[in-house]
């Protein structure tokens, strides 16, 4: 094998996607600020049991492992910058209001979710902390529209679940954690025979709340089905009233509502959102393009354990949805050490402009730079230089 041969979803990225990337990162750290967030750069590593502690099973397994050689003891290469984010916000900020922020950086991943995924993402994100009511839900929602508005989705399918309908279900239920953690992977997955098996030697209420679960799935009128087929507590109708006022108040999406969705990392503690949509024009299916919900307990650990939710995405993975963007304009220019020449080139590269010099003896090779003019001698002066187009 070639020394220079990449690991298994691990990939370089070329200048054209590059520059692509890097203008969707701008747009959604710019959309962000138009929302009040505050941006925040955490590490790539951490110590394992501060990137770990109170996540659950699924994000320790996607999490690279390696011996600091300083001090000896375990570190992570974060795989989600949620808990990273709730400590800055509980440990470095510690607020006593509600608190916005927003990051942007990679994160590596042991395996992939999916066919095709990358191993190392680059993670987007915005959460508020500090405010527990569904205005909170509803911003984060409404914000993730408008970040991926602003990479040119369009057609949004908002789809919506609760992890306190399944914490109903099985309140006052003796079952081991791996029990629990199967009953959820049955339910991820909608299977039913698995979920039939588990649900054996429970109470009735119980069993047939579990196996209904999978089917509660599809338009807004699944809360109402869902409202006369699940046995009915306080903690239930908290879940369904919620989703019920969310999907009442979200604009310019269709909703639907899978009450045995349970993806993802274990510290969600109410609503879980999907976002799909699709950019018009490049005839690409809707794909899930952003997630979040309510992780309320997620910076306990941290010493304060205060309201939170927010939303993440894939850079790399919504460049790959939307229509490239143009080439950047640029002025061709020869390359000189005429002092004028230098001069010219140094004022239009301080007004903005792109220019770029032929250095001698080379055509200049670029993908992504469209130069639709070039720096020549003015006829008219002595000594000046203009711009023309080409």
């Amino acid at each position: 094998m070639s020394a220079w041969v990449l690991p298994d979803h691990i990939a370089d990225v070329l200048p054209s996607e590059a520059r692509h990337i890097e203008e969707l990162r701008r747009s959604l750290i710019d959309t962000s600020r138009a929302y009040g967030y505050e941006l925040v750069m955490p590490p790539l590593l951490e110590h394992l049991e501060s990137l770990l502690t109170g996540t659950g099973e699924a994000l320790d397994l996607q999490t690279f492992k390696l011996v600091d050689q300083l001090s000896g003891r375990t570190l992570g290469l974060r795989a989600d910058s949620t808990p990273q984010v709730a400590r800055i916000d509980a440990h470095l900020l510690n607020r006593k209001g509600v608190t916005r922020l927003s990051y942007c950086g990679p994160v590596v991943h042991t395996r992939i979710d999916r066919p095709l995924a990358s191993r190392e993402p680059l993670q987007f994100g915005a959460e508020i902390y500090g405010h527990g009511g569904l205005e909170a839900d509803l911003e984060v929602i409404e914000l993730a529209r408008a970040c991926l508005q602003s990479a040119g989705i369009g057609e949004f399918l908002l789809d919506m679940a609760d992890v306190r309908v399944i914490d109903a279900v099985l309140d006052g239920v003796a079952l081991e954690s791996a029990h629990v953690r199967r009953i959820h992977a049955a339910l991820a997955a909608k299977d039913v025979a698995e979920l039939d098996s588990l649900s054996r030697g429970l109470a009735p209420r119980v069993r047939s709340d579990l196996l209904a679960l999978p089917t509660l799935h599809g338009g807004v009128s699944v809360l109402d089905e869902a409202q006369v087929r699940l046995h009915s507590s306080p903690a239930m109708q908290e879940a369904l009233d919620s989703l019920r006022w969310l999907a009442a108040h979200v604009r310019d999406m269709n909703v639907s509502v899978d009450l045995a969705d349970l993806r993802g990392y274990a510290y969600y503690t109410g609503m879980r959102f999907a976002l799909f949509g699709s950019a018009p024009g490049i005839g690409a299916q809707a794909a899930e393009l952003a997630r979040g919900g309510r992780y309320d307990e997620v910076g306990a650990v941290f010493g304060r354990s205060r309201p939170a939710v927010g939303f993440s995405l894939d850079v790399k993975e919504l460049v790959a949805m939307v229509p490239p963007r143009p080439l950047v304009a640029a002025i061709r220019a020869p390359w000189g050490m005429d002092a004028s020449l230098r001069e010219a080139i140094a004022r239009l590269r301080a007004q903005g402009q792109a220019v770029v010099c032929s250095l001698p003896g080379h055509e200049h090779e670029v993908d992504e730079f469209h130069c639709d003019r070039e720096l020549v001698p003015d006829a008219t002066r002595a000594g000046a230089w203009t711009v023309r187009n080409i």
